[in-house]
């Protein structure tokens, strides 16, 4: 069985999940959290990502 798959579905529920981050505050760096958030998503993917296909290769 595939153990790395539900790693890669925390970034499609995190960014499906649309009224959890819309709005303006807090925000970072004068961003408003609407797109940091969204931003913040990219190298969480990546490492994610990551650690699902190393799951993957030990299986």
């Amino acid at each position: 069985m595939k153990r790395g798959w539900p790693l890669l579905l925390a970034p499609v529920i995190g960014l499906l999940w649309v009224p959890f981050y819309d709005r303006r505050e807090p925000a970072l760096f004068g961003f408003p959290f609407f797109y940091w958030y969204q931003f913040a998503w990219v190298p969480v993917t990546a490492v994610l990502i990551r650690l699902a296909w190393a799951l993957e290769r030990r299986a």
